[in-house]
């Protein structure tokens, strides 16, 4: 194959990405061996600033966009040292040297056409040139090793089969070691950078590494394990299953398996107990939350603080009657150095978290700042904030996390300060991040866990709110009274009968906020396009209307549904600026749903907002921004960053959890059976305020109240909890 090459100058660069490197630029061409006959042709690729006074091989394909013309799209470059004495000259006395062209001159004429080399092998070869200090030589010497080995090294590893922002990557990670570091054992980059198996077991492949080699088994052995506790919300598991899926990369013997397990125990990668295998983080996060847990269940309780005047007051004051069990929530909220609250809708967690909030500050005298309130969601710390009046975070927020480096500022080295830790939505919290959680506050602080036992666990490892509860070892008060029923109101019942499996006709009869819409596989689309035009002719809007499913393809599946409801609450408009991404339209107004934690920008996963503007440069060429707003907070998405988005008028019942809509619209069809559960089901069903509409299948609707296999997981917390009481 030909190596396509052109010798030049970077003459303008005309856009940059910061965050990941893409650029587009106009070059002056010098030399090469492509077709072209013009002297300067439009670059693009992830390549690191170039400058204009470095003359630079690229390496790379000429290609034809039906917009923008001829291109040349770079895969590697390399900077050109020049060997002619008079292009040396000039080359030495260009401004990236402390030197003129005197100084220059007298270096070129004394070490001719290998100047460059014989710097390199010997730097103190310059003292002999006069008026040269050693800061000078050093300077010299530091800046020609950066120009030959930057893009000597990206060379090498573009030829290996990274591509250019991995390469820059590594080179910025490990310097001029990387190259070794990729020789030795190129396996081992997996677990510091954010490069998959799949990507470097491609590239090992190539190199002639082979496929029983002990290290790639070791780097598949962990692969393997992720994806398997990943996709099963495992936190460990069983030697036969991590075979079952070796098997299907490479086959080799059960006591070879057995030895490299061992090995990677030994290495601290896996923990082995029980015929249980962990990886060790799993292991290593379950074990500390069962110790942390227990450490605040055992300490002596400080103050004794009543609340029964609270009570009273409250009671006089807002027409409110505690129960037995919100009491004892309350009393132990207040007092108890852990507390975990649980209960479905309407049985009075948020207004119990408000008491116990109001007797905190007034009775104990404790000031809004040691006080914190958190949730897994923006949404979620955003109900949390309307219902106590303090200021509520995400839990990611609270601990500063790093998303590139995959790390918390807040740790147990540095926990941040708050007496009280109230966290809601308890359910959707990982292993990994209620690790995170508790190693980030102060080791005597007052934790209150709340949530609901039935709703979904985590999209991630771990079922944390399920596993303590279960233990029976904490102080859990379950909250099993509906108290927010309105007059007429039936949601809030068909919950608790999903919930407890009481399969009636009632489930089918239409009610003031509820209606059973009987459906096949093919017609329920339609079904929903006029449910919604109904709901638009009575006042509602995208931010009241809901729609919620199990799956995203299929004709009934979320992506389609959103292009549906696009067209209707959103339509096509010459008003409108617009934009293709991955097959999907965009445009201004359209609603949106945030799919990764961005603290930084303050936008979370789950986080649902409105297209403000789509930027486009002044040609209409490359589209350079778009602005995105969520409730008054405007966050500015690049083109790299546009994968952190979709449409957000129909979502998945995951992403809706710890939110609440005025209207929902579920699709439960035969096509989804596979896909629903209880607890999804029962997810679903308590986002809706006002208004539920399900729509399909009265048989997929019982199966899905039926099916309890989710509650399948395999974690360990529980028993570590049991088994510190009893040990």
């Amino acid at each position: 194959m030909k190596d396509n090459f052109i010798k030049g100058f970077l003459y303008k660069e005309i856009y940059r990405n910061e965050i990941n490197s893409y650029m587009v630029g106009l070059f002056k061409i010098k030399d090469s061996n492509i077709d072209y006959d013009k002297d300067m042709i439009h670059i693009t690729g992830v390549l690191p600033k170039l400058s204009d006074k470095k003359e630079y091989i690229l390496h790379g394909d000429v290609v034809t966009h039906n917009k923008y013309g001829t291109q040349f799209n770079v895969n590697s470059f390399e900077v050109n040292i020049p060997t002619k004495e008079e292009e040396l000259v000039v080359f030495l006395s260009s401004d990236l040297f402390p030197m003129g062209e005197v100084t220059a001159r007298r270096i070129v004429d004394k070490f001719g056409s290998d100047t460059i080399n014989k710097i390199i092998e010997n730097k103190d070869c310059l003292q002999m040139i006069p008026r040269l200090g050693e800061s000078k030589i050093n300077k010299i010497y530091n800046t020609l090793l950066d120009y030959q080995n930057t893009s000597s090294v990206v060379l090498e590893l573009t030829k290996m089969g990274f591509d250019m922002k991995d390469s820059l990557s590594l080179l910025n990670k490990y310097n001029n070691k990387i190259l070794d570091n990729v020789n030795n054992d190129i396996y081992s980059l997996i677990d510091t950078d954010d490069m998959s198996f799949v990507k470097i077991d491609e590239i090992a492949l190539g190199m002639g590494t082979r496929e029983d080699d002990d290290r790639r088994i070791k780097a598949l052995i962990i692969y393997i394990m992720k994806g398997l506790c990943f996709n099963n919300g495992d936190t460990y598991l069983f030697l036969e299953e991590i075979s079952n899926s070796l098997s299907s990369y490479v086959s080799i013997s059960s006591e070879k398996l057995d030895y490299l397990m061992l090995k990677l125990s030994k290495d601290k990668k896996i923990v082995i107990k029980d015929k249980r295998y962990y990886l060790k983080d799993f292991y290593d996060a379950e074990l500390y939350i069962c110790e942390r847990l227990c450490f605040l269940n055992d300490m002596s309780v400080t103050s004794d603080v009543s609340i029964d005047k609270y009570i009273n007051n409250s009671e006089k004051d807002n027409g409110i009657v505690y129960d037995d069990l919100q009491k004892k929530a309350i009393y132990s909220g207040v007092n108890n150095n852990i507390t975990i609250i649980t209960g479905g809708p309407g049985s009075g967690k948020t207004t119990i978290v408000k008491a116990i909030v109001n007797i905190i500050m007034n009775e104990k005298r404790i000031k809004k700042d040691d006080i914190a309130l958190l949730a897994p969601t923006g949404r979620a710390s955003k109900k949390l904030m309307e219902t106590t009046g303090i200021s509520a975070s995400t839990i990611h927020k609270y601990l500063g996390w790093d998303k590139d480096t995959n790390t918390f500022a807040t740790d147990e080295y540095s926990p941040n300060g708050h007496k009280y830790v109230i966290v809601d939505e308890v359910s959707m919290i990982d292993t990994l991040l209620m690790d995170a959680l508790l190693k980030g506050i102060r080791r005597d602080a007052k934790l209150i866990l709340v949530g609901d036992y039935f709703q979904l666990p985590s999209v991630s490892e771990g079922q944390i709110l399920k596993d303590i509860i279960d233990s029976d070892c904490l102080p859990v008060i379950r909250l099993n009274q509906i108290y927010r029923q309105t007059e007429g109101s039936y949601i809030l019942n068909l919950a608790y009968d999903i919930k407890n499996k009481n399969i009636s006709e009632d489930l089918f009869i239409k009610k003031d906020d509820y209606l059973f819409v009987s459906s096949d596989n093919d017609n329920t689309c339609n079904y929903i396009k006029e449910i919604v035009k109904k709901a638009i002719k009575k006042g509602y809007t995208d931010k009241e209307v809901q729609v919620l499913a199990p799956m995203y393809k299929s004709v009934n599946g979320i992506d389609n549904l959103n292009v549906m409801l696009q067209n209707i609450f959103n339509p096509r408009s010459d008003n409108k600026k617009e934009v293709r991404v991955r097959d999907v339209t965009f445009r201004e107004c359209d609603k949106v749903l945030q799919l990764v934690n961005d603290p930084d920008n303050n936008v979370f996963n789950g986080d649902i907002g409105y297209i403000d503007d789509i930027i486009v440069s002044s040609d209409k060429k490359i589209i350079n921004q778009i602005n995105i707003n969520y409730d008054g907070n405007v966050v500015s998405y690049t083109p790299d960053k546009f994968i952190n988005f979709r449409h957000g008028y129909a979502i998945s019942i995951h992403k809706a959890q710890g939110s609440e809509f005025d209207m929902v619209i579920m699709p439960v069809v035969n096509s989804f059976k596979r896909m629903l559960y209880n607890k999804l089901v029962y997810t679903g069903v308590t986002r809706a305020k006002k208004s539920l509409v399900i729509v399909g299948d009265s048989n997929a609707f019982i199966y899905g109240i039926n099916n309890d296999y989710v509650d399948n997981r395999k974690t360990t917390l529980k028993d570590f909890i049991i088994n510190f009481y009893n040990n």
